[in-house]
């Protein structure tokens, strides 16, 4: 028994140093390429924390001040998950956290305070199924997950909690967005996902990134299967050129389990002018997103329309495109662009706030809770285009000081108008006229003010 116990003791003495010899030539995925560019991605080069061994703080706060000239009298913004109030200064977001290490063992935790806490997440039923109030249970946090790094090729991480999403291409937060208003392609699609991931790096360049999560921006399972997917990116070695692909497909329509969803999201992002050193233009670069997707059973019929009044099209397809030039050594840069969609039977369009409640009507998934619901039912139809330019001042990497316009449109009504969604005063504590009705209008343009620090 001495002998073997002795063996034992001897292979796991030589395990751990094959295994820390692994860990001191570990590869690094993307190691050497420039991501500070890129939409959607942190553009500090460094952080004050790096240097710490076993915790990576991160802080992120958001700031803003928006004016809608549609003028609603409560001052309610309506289908968007980046603002809630005009002509208020808002702490919209405040994050802090960060990122745990220890061995291979690694953990990250961000927390999630201000409005975002409020107007995210929407759309989702699925806190109804079972006892336990899911959206108060995570309201708070942003990210949670703790995995291990597998020291094979590049790197293999496996995660479980709750984690970011990619579908859209902006960023959670805000600070690593080109615009500040997303377009309905990001604004309409998952910002979490709640599962496990496996992040795989085959090469420096390659990330393939499998998911099994419990749907679609759902803190539960909507019925009885879970969402898969996947992300693959690529990234070149001169750091210029990025292409995503995401794929997901779960059954996403409470109580129609026999109603399967299939999305896809993909871009393609170019730097195509660098130089760091100008005082002139520094940088130049675009990003391009296209979405396609749709439900199919239980009464719709994804993209195929033969049977409108029984069987009806129910369908996302979106583009957004965005080019940013930066100038004087990265201190100032514009972005302008925008985006279309048009989402038959409205499964992904942000329900309005106000009389038309953001939540789901218990009693019927189609439906906003509320005196005036919002229909989500076969057949109905919803088309937006949006149209957005914004200038930026950066004195350091840590703060962004942005103006922004932004025009949006819709085919129905659909954004605050002056008589707002709350009441015919603007405020929650007054008895409905039974005369008056949420003024949603089929367009809105605003200006946006913000300032978004990150550290």
């Amino acid at each position: 028994m001495t002998k073997y116990f002795t063996l034992f003791i001897i292979a796991i003495l030589s395990f751990q140093a094959q295994f820390s010899f692994a860990q001191s030539a570990e590869k690094v995925p993307f190691e050497g390429i420039d991501q500070t560019w890129q939409n959607g991605a942190d553009r500090r080069d460094s952080s004050m924390f790096n240097k710490m061994k076993y915790f990576t703080p991160s802080i992120f706060m958001d700031v803003s001040y928006t004016h809608s000239f549609n003028n609603p009298n409560d001052n309610t913004v309506v289908g968007s998950t980046a603002l809630a109030r005009n002509n208020e200064v808002q702490l919209q977001a405040l994050h802090f956290g960060g990122d745990l290490n220890y061995g291979n063992a690694r953990a990250r935790i961000m927390t999630q305070f201000g409005m975002r806490s409020i107007v995210v997440p929407r759309n989702d039923y699925s806190p109804y199924r079972g006892q336990y109030q899911l959206a108060n249970v995570y309201r708070y946090l942003s990210e949670s997950y703790a995995g291990y790094h597998f020291n094979k090729w590049y790197g293999i991480n496996v995660d479980a909690g709750m984690f970011m999403s990619y579908i859209g291409l902006n960023s959670y937060y805000q600070p690593e967005n080109w615009e500040y208003q997303a377009s309905f392609t990001s604004d309409n699609t998952p910002w979490f996902f709640n599962g496990v991931r496996v992040q795989i790096f085959p090469t420096k360049n390659l990330k393939i990134e499998p998911w099994i999560i419990n749907g679609w921006q759902s803190y539960g399972q909507f019925n009885n299967m879970p969402g898969f997917g996947g992300n693959i990116t690529y990234q070149s070695s001169n750091s210029n050129f990025k292409i995503l692909t995401n794929d997901y497909y779960g059954a996403d329509a409470a109580m129609i389990p026999q109603r399967k969803r299939f999305h896809s999201d993909n871009s393609v992002l170019m730097r195509y002018f660098n130089r760091p050193a100008s005082n002139g233009i520094t940088k130049m670069a675009f990003s391009l997103t296209g979405d396609i997707g749709d439900e199919k059973g239980g009464g719709v019929n994804g993209f195929n329309n033969s049977d409108p009044v029984n069987n009806p099209a129910q369908y996302f397809a979106s583009a957004m495109f965005y080019n940013r030039i930066w100038f004087h050594k990265n201190k100032f840069a514009w972005t302008f662009g925008g985006g279309v969609m048009t989402n038959p039977g409205r499964y992904l369009v942000l329900y309005p706030t106000g009389q038309a409640s953001p939540l789901p009507n218990p009693n019927n998934p189609t439906q906003t809770e509320g005196a005036f619901p919002f229909s989500a039912n076969p057949g109905d139809q919803f088309k937006g285009w949006d149209a957005s330019t914004n200038f930026d001042y950066m004195p350091n990497q840590s703060i962004t000081f942005r103006i922004e316009f932004v025009h949006r449109e819709a085919s129905v009504g659909y954004f605050a108008g002056a008589g707002g969604v709350t009441s015919q005063t603007g405020y929650t504590t007054t008895p409905l006229d039974p005369n008056w009705k949420p003024d949603l209008v089929k367009s809105e343009s605003r200006i946006i003010l913000a300032m978004l620090f990150r550290l």
